[in-house]
């Protein structure tokens, strides 16, 4: 019986050495991937357009302002009703 157990706990330290092995080898392995690609495939800055047609001082388009106001006054006129 205690031969048993010896090796039953011998299998499991044996088995939990390769699954910590394996993990250990999988973080080096994504970290190298990640800057293989960061170094392939570089991120470039995105460019925002300069077009300020129709917007005012917080960015926002006019046109939308007012159609926001128009609906919220509608809203609150038939809520009154």
């Amino acid at each position: 019986m205690n031969g048993l157990l010896e090796d039953g706990f011998g299998l499991m330290v044996l088995g939990m050495g390769f699954v910590f092995l394996f993990l250990i080898i999988l973080i080096f392995a994504t970290k190298y991937m990640s800057r293989l690609l960061n170094y392939l495939f570089p991120e470039q800055p995105v460019v925002a357009p300069n077009s300020s047609k129709g917007l005012n001082s917080s960015g926002v388009d006019a046109q939308l302002t007012a159609v926001i106001t128009a609906a919220v006054h509608q809203h609150q006129k038939s809520k009154k009703s």
